[in-house]
């Protein structure tokens, strides 16, 4: 694992490529930063693991919220929705300066993960 790789924890095989944020993010196309291709696509939907750099999902969450106005990040488990959380904090005082409010709204949601159904959080986080 080389720093800023993609190789490191919290990077799945949901993209099948690596984000040096340690996050997961659906279908990235080559060649073009995760910010202006979920702004072109309208995704906006971070998975979060329990190996995420909480301080790193931050600058992720802040990014989304200044291009799109909004972002949606989903965990599964407690580890994960502990980095979720701090990620959150984080950002808000990323965002704070610029006179963004942040405030997320949790909910569970029902998934299927390698043919077994879970239960995931997701925080759909927007200014107040």
């Amino acid at each position: 694992m080389r720093e800023g790789d993609g190789s490191g924890p919290g990077v799945g095989p949901a993209s099948g490529k690596g984000c040096p944020w340690g996050v997961v993010f659906p279908s990235i196309e080559e060649g073009t930063s995760v910010i202006s291709q979920a702004t072109k696509t309208g995704t906006t939907l971070l998975k979060v693991s329990s190996k995420s750099n909480p301080a790193s999902v931050a600058g992720a969450i802040a990014g989304m919220i200044r291009e799109t106005g909004r972002c949606e990040v989903q965990a599964i488990g407690a580890g994960a929705v502990n980095q979720t959380v701090k990620a959150i904090g984080i950002a808000r005082g990323y965002v704070a300066p610029g006179g963004i409010d942040l405030v997320a709204i949790p909910a569970f949601l029902d998934i299927e993960v390698g043919g077994e159904e879970r239960t995931a959080i997701r925080f759909i986080i927007e200014p107040r």
